[in-house]
């Protein structure tokens, strides 16, 4: 007797529909077999599964069992099979008949059948919900992760027992509530504020330009001067969370095992990685491609310290995620495709001791030493960058005074950045794009247009700061999102000078 029982299998951020089927024989020797090209993980489900079934007080039998995995010539991996086959298994013997039409089943067995938690639960019940599945079985540790998703029937299953009494009708497991993502917002805290900061206005300033319209920021200064820190509060001025965004984050989190228990990603991320980090690691990859830190870092921030410092193939592998908002991972056998629209974040001091230009401290670093540092960082790559700004050391009546004024916390800021990102919401609705630094150039033609005076002040400045024509296009989303901030409609002359002090005080041309 043939079973058929249905799951998924996830490619990159997707889940594809997968058929088990499950032939039992009592022709031949017992054998237990499993095809449909599955990894280690899938083969190993055998001896899972077997102990599972028999620990559960079901018999296993000793016939030839084959599984197929369908469509058979694409790749299977993880551990997620485990639960249907079990379940195809007992179908195909006739231990247990019931009808699992229009039914989804996925998570991974313990030896005594109990489910454990299973990585990329959340794309698979959003494919389920697609593929108009009324009923959907997972582990119940995964239970919340798919409670997000609207309209569709959640099981949490504890053991492969629980679940054939449920499918028989003999003891019924109730199916997991919705839970809404205003649910959540509530409990979002940060371990910085903008109030921490003691001084350092314009770069707050920046900062708070760079949340406001998503816009790539790079901080040069002094050891010392508050550029982590910066970097460390600008997660507590960004605009809250678009359900969508939410689930897209959540859905690379769930397929990376990072979700530590949270059902849904509330908070934007915030990766840090370190300046060793390989070109596998940022970008993705592997054998098996897996997000990297620019995907990780999808709708949230991506800092990276000591910019230089970082190898510069792996700088130069950023280029096309920065433009593109997404990377391609080409392998032997396979191609997939992550998101990655970030806010890069990228701070370094001016040289390899950190002083140069400082009024206060001598630089102790030879002029070829300082040059080199400098050229560490390619054109191309800074060209990509929309606020350039040099960040001095603190002075001391700054520090001093910060003990007695309060400074402007992040909640007064934030309140003005999502203003600003809600006018930007309303004015791409039913596009792609979700912030002003995602245009482009036909967008810009569209959504930035511009006076004369304005256009008089860009053609001096790019024939005086020899602005390149990404650059140009740059300082016009940069005003677009200052506008914003103002609340104004149209892009003054004085949003468009304030843009240009953005630019690096010598661009690049090639």
């Amino acid at each position: 007797m043939i079973a058929k029982v249905t799951s998924a299998a996830v490619l990159g951020l997707d889940a594809i529909p997968i058929e088990i089927e499950v032939d039992v024989q009592g022709q031949g020797l017992p054998s237990f077999t499993i095809v449909g090209l599955p990894d280690k993980a899938v083969e190993e489900a055998r001896e899972r599964v077997r102990s599972a079934v028999k620990n559960s007080g079901f018999d296993f039998p000793a016939k030839r069992i084959t599984v197929n995995l369908a469509p058979a010539d694409l790749p299977k991996e993880g551990s997620s099979y485990d639960l249907p086959i079990a379940i195809g298994l007992l179908l195909a013997d006739g231990q247990i008949e019931v009808k699992i039409d229009n039914l989804f089943f996925t998570g991974e067995l313990s030896l005594d059948g109990k489910l454990r938690y299973t990585n990329g639960v959340l794309p698979q019940v959003l494919m389920a919900k697609d593929k108009k599945i009324s009923q959907i079985f997972l582990p119940k540790i995964n239970s919340q992760e798919a409670s997000i998703v609207k309209n569709i029937e959640v099981y949490p299953v504890e053991s492969l027992v629980s679940l054939v009494k449920h499918l028989a009708g003999e003891e019924k497991i109730n199916p997991a509530k919705y839970i809404s993502l205003d649910r959540f917002e509530n409990t979002v805290s940060f371990d910085f504020d903008m109030s921490d900061v003691a001084g350092q206005e314009q770069a707050k300033r920046a900062v708070e330009i760079a949340a406001a319209g998503g816009h790539n920021i790079i901080l040069k200064g002094p050891p010392g001067a508050g550029k982590t820190l910066l970097a460390r509060t600008l997660p507590s001025i960004l605009p809250k969370l678009t359900l969508d965004e939410a689930l897209e984050v959540t859905k690379i989190y769930s397929i990376s095992g990072l979700l530590d228990g949270n059902p849904i990603i509330t908070k934007r991320p915030f990766r840090s990685p370190h300046h060793t980090t390989s070109h596998i690691g940022l970008i993705g990859g592997s054998a098996n491609p897996k997000p990297g830190e620019v995907s990780l870092a999808h709708r949230g921030v991506l800092f990276l310290d000591e910019f230089p410092e970082f190898p510069r193939h792996v700088l130069e592998a950023l280029r096309q995620p920065l433009e593109d908002g997404f990377v391609t991972i080409s392998r032997a056998s396979k191609r997939l495709t992550f998101p990655s629209k970030f806010l890069l974040f990228a701070a370094q001091n001016p040289c390899p001791c950190g002083f140069f230009g400082d009024k206060s401290r001598n630089c102790t670093c030879a002029p070829a030493q300082i040059l080199r540092y400098q050229k560490k960082v390619s054109g191309p790559m800074l060209d990509r960058i929309d606020i350039h700004l040099d960040v001095p050391a603190v002075k001391v009546e700054k520090l001093t005074s910060a003990q007695k004024t309060k400074n402007e916390d992040s909640y007064a800021i934030r309140k003005r950045v999502q203003k600003a990102r809600d006018l930007q919401t309303k004015r791409f609705k039913g596009t792609k794009i979700s912030s002003n630094a995602e245009m482009i150039n036909k967008d810009i033609k569209k959504y930035c247009q511009l006076s004369e005076d304005c256009l008089e002040l860009l053609k001096l400045a790019v024939s005086k700061m020899q602005l390149s024509a990404r650059s140009y296009q740059r300082v016009i989303k940069l005003a677009r999102t200052i506008a914003d901030l103002e609340g104004t409609k149209d892009i003054k002359a004085s949003h468009i000078a304030e843009a240009l002090q953005y630019r690096p005080k010598l661009d690049y041309q090639y």
